[in-house]
This record gives structure tokens, C-alpha cells and sequence, in this order.
């Protein structure tokens, strides 16, 4: 049996279907560390983190934000569930700047009190959405 020669990507979130798209290679966030995915990979289950998945039509990348969720990674398919996703095209940056700064803001108002961890989370929620719309444009 021949191994596939591509990767059918889906992202889904709650709010529904993010992408659908047949791509040479995935990257996405693992909960321990990116993991990358090529066409005819070994099949496991992930869990993930927060990141942005990456993945690539021929020589050209594009990047969707990911928070946290799953991976079934078959020969010839990726799936994702985010409890959290956008494209890079969605991304308001005005709006994950103002995220970003005002985040960083309680955490060094708070420092080891409660509500740290939160405002930790916001802070790299926005500093990845950033990362994310400032590589495709």
C-alpha cells in the first residue's frame, strides 16, 4: 500500500468548522512542545496547547491561533479540536495589542496573588494571536 502524498488539515473550534484544506505538512502546539506532521505519519492522539499551528501548501506557510484542545493525527489527515482558534486574516491586532498590553499591566500588578495565573494565560493568548497576524501580512 502506497503512502499518501498529502494531509487533509481540519481545525474545528465550538464555534464550528475553522479550516478544511489539503496541505503538504502540519506544526502545531503539543502540550510538551511543537510536534510536525508529514504526509504517511505514524498515527497518535495529542493533547495541546496554546500556539499556532502551522501548515504549508508547497512552499507557501499559513498560521492559524490555537488554544488548547486535541489532535488525531492518521496517514493522511489531521484533526484538530481548539477550545479556541482564529485565522490569521481574523485576527483584529489593534484589539490583541490593547489584550496584550493590559495584560501585562495586571501582571505586574498582581505578581503571585490571585488572578496572576489568569492574566498570565490572557497575556500569551494575546502575544500568540500577535505572532500569528504578523506572519501572514
Amino acid at each position: 500500500m502506497a503512502l499518501p502524498t498529502h494531509l487533509t488539515l481540519e481545525v474545528v473550534t465550538p464555534a464550528g468548522l475553522l479550516l478544511k484544506e489539503v496541505v503538504a505538512e502540519v506544526v502545531a502546539p503539543g502540550s510538551d512542545g511543537y510536534f510536525g506532521v508529514l504526509p504517511g505519519h505514524t498515527p497518535f492522539l495529542a493533547t495541546l496547547g496554546a500556539g499556532e499551528i502551522a501548515y504549508r501548501h508547497g512552499e507557501a506557510w499559513s498560521h492559524v491561533s490555537c488554544f488548547w484542545g486535541f489532535c488525531e493525527v492518521l496517514p493522511g489527515k489531521v484533526s484538530i479540536l481548539a477550545e479556541i482558534g482564529e485565522r490569521a486574516e481574523d485576527i483584529d491586532v489593534e484589539r490583541a495589542e490593547a489584550a496584550r498590553a493590559q495584560a501585562q499591566e495586571r501582571m505586574k500588578s498582581l505578581h503571585e496573588e490571585q488572578g496572576f495565573e489568569e492574566a498570565h494565560q490572557d497575556y500569551i493568548r494575546a502575544v500568540t494571536r500577535l505572532a500569528v497576524a504578523r506572519r501572514q501580512r
